[in-house]
């Protein structure tokens, strides 16, 4: 993606700490993502899509666990990460999403969602992965985006 298009859809790179030379769409381009985030992309080593974050104790429910509603909304965070390739650019919306609660997430521990498109049709991206913590699944999911058209200006 082009530096002029990237900025166009709200993404950039990182430049320093921890997450230097990630991507995310911050900066107010995803208003919830930005409150609860900052969460990130990138592609690994060996050209597979990969989403993380770091939570904060803030992330966690009573319990001191990492709190459901933040794992689903990074689920579907890395749903996108994972289709942004097949998206060409594009824009889609989550149509479904399956989560599975495998284990308990901790705060201050890198957050790692991984996975693949598993199927693309003309109008909808399957995907599969899973969220990892010190390479322990956490999450196993699923979803299908559904491609859209964007609004006119």
């Amino acid at each position: 993606m082009s530096e002029t298009s990237a900025a166009a859809s709200g993404r950039h790179l990182v430049e320093d700490g921890p997450f230097a030379g990630w991507w995310t769409w911050g900066r107010g381009s995803d208003p919830f993502e930005t409150l609860i985030g900052p969460f990130h992309y990138r592609l690994d080593e060996v050209g597979s899509p990969v989403a993380a974050m770091t939570p904060r104790p803030e992330h966690c429910n009573g319990g001191g666990f990492l709190h459901g509603g933040l794992l689903m909304s990074f689920v579907d965070f890395a749903l996108f990460a994972i289709a942004h390739y097949a998206l060409k650019e594009g824009y889609a919306v989550t149509l479904t999403c399956s989560t599975e609660f495998l284990a308990a997430g901790r705060h201050g521990v890198r957050l790692i969602g991984r996975g693949e498109v598993t199927r693309e049709t003309g109008s909808m991206i399957f995907i599969q992965g899973r969220l990892l913590q010190e390479d322990a699944p956490i999450i196993a999911f699923s979803g299908i985006l559904k491609k859209i058209r964007p609004k006119p200006m």
